[in-house]
């Protein structure tokens, strides 16, 4: 029996972690500007012999990104939390992420879903609202038009709606389930409304 989808997503700290992510050309600019541009505090070393100029252009926006121009050896483990192996070299990818599992370090391999121990997701993206979308691996395009069909859909004023939220559940009164029966009642038009659309 197929289970779909046992991903377990997670929202990370990245400012709180340290990422090495090995390859400076157009995969790890991809996986590098990803990451800054949903985590732009995130601590990011970029280890690869040559990097391309776009990612040493990231570097002057986000000063917290680290470039090292040498070849990848185990020792930029060190300290790491999560690896992201973004070269174009297959037998290169594959020792990062033998090195980075012998090292008990979280591991990303390009274009490899079967060796890696997390995706980066298509991010959703209204102020303070952020949607994960995963296909499993299987399908990045579908993700990618899941992403812009939400960001279509999703309005802009979400913000201040998570705002006023934040400030009714911070006035209410009583134990955890007396609040979230509150805040279902309160969000509860906002289905009604997905469903309205839809009959339209």
């Amino acid at each position: 029996m197929d289970a779909g989808n046992t991903l377990f997503p997670v929202f990370l700290k990245l400012e709180h972690l340290s990422m090495l992510v090995v390859g400076g050309g157009a995969v790890g600019l991809e996986k590098t500007k990803a990451v800054l541009d949903n985590s732009p505090l995130a601590d990011v070393t970029l280890v690869a012999p040559e990097i391309r100029e776009e990612i040493v252009a990231l570097k002057e926006i986000h000063p917290n990104l680290k470039l090292v121009y040498a070849p990848y050896a185990i020792s930029f483990l060190e300290g790491k939390d999560l690896v992201i192996a973004a070269t174009c070299i297959k037998d290169l990818n594959i020792q990062v992420r033998t090195d980075a599992k012998w090292n008990k370090i979280l591991v990303n391999v390009a274009d490899t879903p079967e060796l890696c121990d997390f995706y980066l997701s298509s991010i959703v993206r209204k102020g303070n609202l952020k949607i994960a979308i995963s296909t499993n691996g299987k399908s990045p395009t579908m993700a990618k038009r899941i992403r812009e069909v939400l960001e279509d859909a999703i309005p802009e004023e979400i913000d201040q709606v998570l705002d006023d939220l934040r400030k009714i559940r911070e006035q209410l009164k009583g134990d955890f389930d007396v609040k979230v029966k509150a805040m279902n009642d309160i969000t509860a038009p906002m289905k009604n409304t997905s469903k309205d659309k839809n009959d339209l």
